[in-house]
């Protein structure tokens, strides 16, 4: 067996076991479970969404179809930018992707070659630095630093990892797992790193209307950005509207990137299933108010989860700024993925070791609290019962 794995790629073989799975296959089969590892919450997916694809398929649409998204997708993400970020958007910006994995992955593919080199703030969604590994792109880790109100990112610090091999710099604000969210100023700074240097952005702003300041959403790249700079945003519609298990997302792109987006897309996938665009155009057009119920409950779960364990003495945390994650560590932890497996093991409590985000997250764990609340509180309390005797 060991000599058919030798045989493989080297990107291949390098590729990393997911320190999130690894916890999840450890919790399965257990009926007490409360998995709060993924970044998911527990709402199915609305009936009107499920209904407009069900309409699809009744109709037949099984075949193949635009390799780029159909129309009526492509115009329903520039409606829904519009009214997110007050400016108009022209729908052939848009490209539908099986998923914003795979958004990330085309994004990579599209900037960056073998032995070139991408700016990676960290800790951050281990899949980020595993895809650009996969394609033969070294991931630069660029540790971001603890303060008492959470996490910042001196940009100092990414100008000094920049290297000639540098290709592009990868930013997730609202970020996952920390919670921190990059300030218009620290945008206005990384455009201007990149413009000064030739540098490709790649943004992963998923978690853009999950924001817990005062305005709506959080700052964006859209904010500041000129439309040819060299911006890949990446995106997906399972955070907003209940949509994990659908696979869809999209790329927002230069328009002059089009037919060589859609030459990956066509190599790749062969374009998104016509039922599943269905569904997301329903999404985009109608979903407005489940997505205000969504923003709400992941509130609601924030405040929970930072009063509980916030209580107590042994766990350190930083209220996040946005996104639907607690970054929290707790003294005398510093295996945090013997913790995670322990913890779910003797408790049914599912959380993420710090293990499975990249420099700077080993001493932390990741919970999702995009979950009603008396999940949360039953967490809190088998945590609080379990901690003192350890």
């Amino acid at each position: 067996m060991a000599a058919l794995i030798d045989t493989l790629s080297h990107e291949a073989r390098m590729a990393p076991e997911s320190g999130i799975v690894e916890v999840f296959n450890a919790g399965q089969g257990r009926d007490d479970v409360i998995p709060l590892w993924a970044g998911e919450g527990d709402l199915p997916t609305p009936q009107f969404i499920c209904d407009a694809a069900k309409q699809s398929l009744d109709n037949g649409e099984t075949f193949y179809t635009y390799q780029r998204g159909i129309p009526e997708l492509r115009s329903a993400l520039a409606g829904y930018h519009q009214r997110v970020f007050g400016k108009a958007f022209a729908p052939e910006r848009f490209f539908v992707t099986g998923s914003g994995m795979q958004s990330i992955q085309l994004a990579i593919q599209a900037i960056a070659s073998s032995g070139d080199e991408v700016l990676v703030p960290t800790p951050t969604w281990p899949n980020i630095e595993a895809a650009l590994g996969i394609r033969g792109v070294k991931p630069v880790s660029v540790p971001m630093r603890e303060v008492p109100e959470g996490w910042e990112l001196d940009v100092d610090d990414l100008e000094a990892s920049i290297t000639p091999k540098t290709a592009a710099i990868f930013l997730n604000s609202p970020s996952n797992p920390t919670g921190w969210v990059a300030s218009e100023e620290v945008l206005r700074q990384v455009l201007s790193l990149a413009r000064k240097r030739g540098l490709w952005i790649i943004a992963d702003e998923i978690y853009a209307l999950f924001y817990y300041g005062e305005a709506n959403r959080a700052p964006s790249f859209y904010d500041i950005a000129e439309e040819d700079d060299q911006i890949i945003y990446v995106n997906s519609m399972s955070k907003n509207w209940a949509m994990t298990g659908w696979r869809i997302g999209w790329i927002s792109a230069p328009e002059a990137l089009g037919q060589v987006l859609e030459n990956l897309i066509q190599y790749s996938t062969s374009g998104v299933p016509m039922f599943s665009q269905r569904a997301a155009v329903s999404a985009l057009n109608d979903g407005h108010t489940f997505l205000e119920q969504q923003v709400a409950l992941a509130k609601e779960g924030r405040d929970c989860v930072v009063q509980g364990l916030g209580a107590l003495n042994c766990v350190r945390i930083a209220a996040p700024q946005g996104a639907f994650y607690l970054f929290f560590s707790i003294d005398g932890v510093d295996d945090t993925r013997k913790f995670a497996m322990d913890c779910v093991r003797e408790t049914g409590v599912g959380l993420a070791p710090g293990t499975a985000f990249g420099n700077g997250g080993e001493n932390y764990i990741r919970l999702c609290f995009a979950r009603q609340r008396a999940h949360l509180e039953e967490a809190i309390q088998r945590i609080s019962v379990w901690l003192p005797e350890i």
